[in-house]
């Protein structure tokens, strides 16, 4: 498998090269939504001004690595009050979100293609985020790949830099070893604090949609664990 960066100063990201082979139904929602909803990483020049895109002044909420787009389609349906912007390298991926975006109506999502790290360092602003969310990054589950994971001091520091004080980091992983380095680097990080220290684990919440894939990591015995560190 071989891996690419769209950022030289990166020369290790946490993605892999994937199919970009979208079906008709995909490819007609990208034509006709892309334009409006979607933006690369090379069309932006500064920091995003996110009442502009999305036509009104309101919270700004990341998520970071949509896949194909079920859970983050939903939860931008259920806080219309939010601007949701949703991060993923993927086409294939973006093109069925902008799809489930057009079934629900939805007006308060937009959709940036390329490496989030990139995005929060030249295009987001210190302080300008009312949240971040990383659900299910890939673990990398082999020790030659560890280097690769997301949830890393650099990038944890850098996502709380953008966070508003009271904003959220929250994480979500199936994978134990991969949960313990999340909790240890977010704890160690000084701009944020764990919501619940007595544990270290956010119960699961009850808004996130249960998905095919976490359905079957249970199902494969591995639990799920959720992280919420929110920015002092």
């Amino acid at each position: 498998m071989t891996f690419e960066s769209d950022d030289p100063r990166r020369g290790i990201v946490s993605y892999a090269r994937r199919s970009e082979r979208i079906t008709i139904g995909q490819r007609r929602a990208w034509e006709q939504h892309w334009p409006r909803l979607g933006r690369t990483l090379d069309e932006l020049s500064g920091w995003i001004d996110a009442a502009e895109w999305f036509g009104r002044d309101a919270p700004l909420l990341v998520e970071i690595g949509t896949g194909m787009g079920e859970t983050t389609a939903a939860l931008a349906a259920a806080a219309p009050e939010v601007n949701y912007l949703a991060v993923e390298v993927y086409r294939p991926g973006l093109a069925q979100l902008l799809k489930r975006a057009e079934e629900l109506g939805l007006t308060n999502l937009r959709l940036i293609r390329g490496d989030a790290v990139r995005l929060l360092r030249a295009h987001l602003d210190a302080g300008s985020l009312a949240g971040v969310r990383v659900f299910f990054p890939d673990p990398w589950p082999k020790a030659r790949h560890h280097k690769r994971r997301l949830i890393e001091p650099e990038f944890v520091s850098l996502a709380a830099s953008r966070l508003t004080t009271g904003a959220a980091l929250h994480l979500a992983t199936d994978w134990e070893q991969y949960a313990e380095r999340m909790l240890a680097v977010c704890g160690a990080e000084p701009l944020l604090r764990n919501e619940h220290p007595d544990t270290g684990w956010a119960p699961r919440p009850a808004w996130r949609p249960v998905t095919k894939f976490e359905q079957r990591a249970v199902g494969e015995g591995r639990a799920i664990r959720d992280l919420v560190f929110r920015r002092v």
